[in-house]
């Protein structure tokens, strides 16, 4: 799916010798804001752009600017459609992202993939134009949400100070200072890493990634980001950084722990700007969106579709860390289940 906005152009046809012959444009159907599609509400990709130019504003929350490259993102949608993007909280978790939206109404929302689902009757159905390109596990078949790019967890690592490691266990080796993304109790970055840890032969189990990280704290080796050589993030996150200091940072994801996640997105039920909500779905999910997105290290969501008609940044595609292989997916269950047990037991590990 490529999106441009094209001026319309009339045509008018003469047939050689026998007179002109014109016929009627149909009439537009009324503009419906808060349509499921943008063919059937709105007809077309103008007729869109120009109902939400006329709502004037877009409300965003948690798109911290260095997060997937958002800020470019952001300026470029104001800059193409002429919408003023009002960046609320941008460092809301998805938790909180839900329990602000009655206050501070934002239009759409990116969310984990969990509370996304636990909160599917919060958001107003909506197939965006590449729909088809999304997977089938990644999206609300009536369209309540559906996932726009998504990472692997990975090991970022200072190759001055230690050696590539090829494997979670590997991290307990002398030499590594580790840190995650924050607590696992609060943090779904850092609660991921230490999932990440607990897979074996693709499967979780919470304790082994609980007892990895213990080990690490109770030898006084699991410190904060700024003191560590090495840290466990999402990919994009340290391939970013990578990309920012050559030589001194490189990133892994480990062949037998191959995690990755996807981030969801969604319209609010209550969107103050409806329209201005659709056109930035279209515009995320679009050849130009999606590229972005992956200009930020992300994985997009449509790239296997876009790869085949030619419409993928293939330059870009190869600065992305390399994946083992398909990523492995937490199921809702085993979320849960892996947040009950480190709710239980994180505290006594000596995390």
């Amino acid at each position: 799916m490529t999106v441009r906005i094209c001026a319309a152009a009339a045509a008018i046809l003469v047939s050689a010798g026998c007179g002109a012959s014109t016929t009627e444009a149909k009439p537009l159907p009324p503009v419906n804001v808060k349509a499921m599609s943008m063919k059937e509400g709105f007809g077309d990709l103008e007729r869109l752009a120009e109902a939400a130019r006329s709502e004037g504003a877009l409300n965003v929350i948690a798109l911290p600017r260095d997060w997937v490259n958002y800020g470019e993102i952001i300026d470029t949608f104001a800059d193409k459609y002429d919408i003023k993007v009002n960046q609320l909280e941008p460092g809301a978790s998805s938790t909180r992202q839900i329990e602000a939206a009655g206050q501070l109404k934002p239009d759409v929302f990116d969310l984990t993939l969990d509370v996304a689902v636990a909160n599917a009757a919060r958001f107003a159905p909506y197939k965006v134009q590449g729909w088809l390109d999304l997977p089938d596990n990644v999206k609300d078949p009536s369209g309540a949400w559906y996932a726009a790019y998504g990472g692997y967890m990975s090991i970022g690592y200072d190759p001055r100070a230690v050696t590539a490691p090829a494997t979670f266990t590997d991290l307990v080796k002398p030499g590594y200072t580790v840190a995650l993304d924050g607590d696992p109790l609060r943090s779904a970055a850092a609660f991921e890493g230490v999932m990440a840890a607990s897979l074996q032969n693709g499967a979780p189990d919470p304790q082994r990634g609980v007892q990895l990280f213990g080990r690490l704290r109770q030898q006084g080796r699991l410190t904060e980001p700024a003191k560590a050589n090495t840290i466990v993030g999402w990919d994009h996150l340290n391939a970013a950084r990578s990309a920012m200091q050559p030589g001194a940072w490189k990133v892994t994801i480990p062949k037998d722990a191959p995690l990755g996640d996807y981030h969801i997105q969604a319209i609010n039920k209550d969107a103050p700007h409806p329209a201005a909500a659709r056109l930035w779905q279209e515009f995320i999910f679009s050849d130009e969106g999606q590229n972005l997105l992956q200009k930020g290290f992300a994985r997009p969501v449509r790239a296997e579709a876009m790869l085949m008609r030619r419409t993928l940044d293939t330059e870009q595609a190869a600065k992305l860390p390399v994946a083992p292989g398909p990523p492995v997916l937490l199921t809702i269950p085993q979320l849960d289940a892996g947040k009950s047990y480190l709710k239980r037991e994180w505290s006594k590990s000596g995390g």
